[in-house]
């Protein structure tokens, strides 16, 4: 059986995502760790589009749009910083909040200690001389 395909001029996902522009993870983790003071300065000198819409929200700033914006707004809010949040549907930027808190790092050793069980000789019992405390048990 012969196969007839038809050109329909949509690309395909890998075709579509080779097109669109990247972003610079770097700047980006730079970008989340500014104060709201520095990212509200930002906004006002190199976007004054974005800095119309924000929304001081305790120490995080906001934007919402009525529409979803174009695929050029999303990245341009991505480099700066900005995630959705689908709930609030708003984007938001931490402000430096998030930074320096990596949870696997905090909880690392004492997840080790559990498994390995008492007296294995985990990293952290080795390194400190002995074993963290244990975790509290819920009531």
């Amino acid at each position: 059986m012969k196969t007839i395909t038809h050109f329909t001029g949509l690309q395909s996902r890998a075709e579509q995502l080779s097109t669109l522009p990247r972003i610079d993870f770097a700047s980006r983790r730079a970008n989340r760790a500014m104060s709201t003071t520095a990212l509200l300065h930002l906004l006002r000198r190199g976007a004054p589009g974005f800095f119309e819409l924000a929304e001081v929200v305790g120490r995080w700033v906001w934007i919402q749009f009525e529409q979803q914006p174009n695929v050029e707004l999303r990245r341009q809010l991505a480099q700066l910083g900005f995630h959705r949040n689908a709930t609030r549907q708003a984007w938001q930027h931490p402000c430096g909040l998030l930074a320096d808190s990596d949870l696997r790092l905090q909880f690392q050793p004492r997840v080790r200690q559990e498994v390995a069980g008492p007296g294995m000789g985990t990293s952290s019992e080795t390194s400190s001389g002995k074993a963290p405390p244990p975790l509290e048990q819920p009531q």
